[in-house]
């Protein structure tokens, strides 16, 4: 599952640090910087296990659908290839046309069930990483960190 959390890394806070005024940079009290691992903390929230075990069947099912979809097709397209020898030329050309509008449903099918499965991924998931984000503004504005990095998002 994708997770995004509203804190500053990299880029984001060389840019940030550039935006401070000089006057702003040198604070008689020294800079505290946070660390949090938002992935972890997610996967321990209550109801996760249950949204995340929804957003798993419905990711499965929607792939065991294409996979079905997509069989399909190439058998149509291995039966085509194997008879076009025989087929008149416009029967050959319908045939082609049939397999060019058959692969173009299949493709509408799949973005189809991927924006579902985002969808029902957002649904989901996104009112818990909102919390957790609020929950990590208001540690860092009561702690008076200067920033909190999610060492998740930084990757391995």
């Amino acid at each position: 599952m994708r997770f995004a959390v509203r804190v500053l890394t990299g880029g984001a806070l060389l840019a940030a640090l550039a935006a401070v005024p000089a006057s702003a940079q040198a604070p008689a009290s020294p800079t505290k910087i946070g660390y949090v691992n938002a992935q972890a903390i997610l996967r321990g929230m209550p109801g996760y296990a249950q949204a995340e075990s929804i957003y798993v069947k419905e990711r499965d099912q929607a792939q065991n659908e294409l996979d079905r979809l997509r069989q399909a097709f190439d058998s149509a397209v291995a039966t085509f290839e194997q008879q076009s020898a025989l087929l008149s030329a416009s029967n050959r050309a319908a045939k082609q046309q049939e397999l060019q509008a058959q692969q173009q449903k299949v493709e509408q099918r799949a973005q189809e069930l991927s924006n579902r499965v985002a969808q029902k991924e957002r649904e989901l998931i996104e009112p818990m990483q909102e919390r957790l984000a609020s929950v990590i503004d208001g540690i860092r504005a009561e702690g008076n960190f200067a920033v909190i990095f999610d060492i998740g998002a930084l990757g391995p």
